[in-house]
């Protein structure tokens, strides 16, 4: 993808941002995102749920740290027809006013922030009054969280206190960190997303080759004799965790779907 400002493009992530359509539709369904409503997906990424709210007449802004991800929504929208405000910003200081948008929407974006809390009261910051916030987000010990745990031994520690990107995919943890930002949730839902592939080779393929904070790692790792054993141990990962299904290999990602909305003023 040429040159990036984050790890997040240094993969191929569109190839799995296809496979992450279903959930941007089921975010989008429902956050019954309507013609003309205000609508903000945050850490848009390749704008998978930005079009699809801009489908239906929304009036949509997408926003996301890597200008190179943002450049290829621009291109996806403009392909489409769809009027997008793209814009590159961080989901802990969105370039956005207050009360902003009648929908806030984020599929696996948010939950990457470096400060969770920042991020949720940025979240509640643009979100109208009468809006609502819907968010996807892995569960703990679901697929990628529990591939990030096999590939820990390899790649560079995340920053110091830090929390892990599945803490918004448990009801309890989501549900306090957004109450933190006066946004109480009204809907909790887990969802299953199915990926299939040939193989189970070629799901590791996949999911190495669009992870770039473990492409970034190749050149370091082939240089400590490492690589392999990175791929060995995904493998096996991959194969105890997928399933044979009519002739082709899936894997099944369990997220949770949140819709909250601003918690009421307090009467004085």
């Amino acid at each position: 993808m040429g040159t990036f400002v984050t790890t997040w493009a240094a993969g191929d992530y569109p190839a799995m941002a296809r496979r992450l359509m279903p959930v941007a539709q089921e975010v989008v369904t429902a956050a019954a995102t309507g013609p003309d409503d205000r609508v903000v997906d945050v850490a848009t990424g390749t704008g998978n749920a930005a079009i699809l709210a801009a489908r239906r007449g929304a009036r949509t802004v997408g926003v996301d740290l890597e200008p190179a991800l943002v450049e290829l929504a621009r291109r996806r929208a403009a392909d489409d027809g769809l009027a997008v405000d793209w814009r590159v910003g961080d989901a802990g200081r969105l370039p956005l006013p207050d009360d902003s948008a009648d929908v806030v929407l984020s599929v696996f974006g948010v939950i990457y922030a470096n400060d969770h809390e920042v991020a949720a009261r940025e979240l509640s910051r643009v979100c109208a009054p009468s809006g609502r916030v819907v968010l996807a987000a892995w569960t703990p010990g679901s697929l990628l969280p529990a591939m990030g745990q096999v590939l820990g031994g390899y790649l560079p520690p995340p920053p110091p206190g830090g929390a892990p990107p599945s803490r918004w995919g448990d009801r309890t943890s989501v549900g306090q960190l957004l109450a933190a930002a006066d946004l109480r949730i009204t809907s909790t839902v887990v969802h299953r997303l199915g990926l299939s592939f040939a193989n189970a080779d070629a799901a590791t393929s996949l999911l190495i080759d669009t992870a770039g904070h473990v492409v970034t790692e190749r050149e370091r790792l082939v240089a400590e004799g490492r690589w392999d054993a990175l791929r060995a141990d995904l493998r096996a990962f991959v194969g105890d965790r997928g399933v044979a299904d009519g002739g082709q290999f899936r894997l099944e990602a369990e997220y949770l779907l949140t819709t909250a909305a601003p918690a009421p003023a307090a009467t004085p």
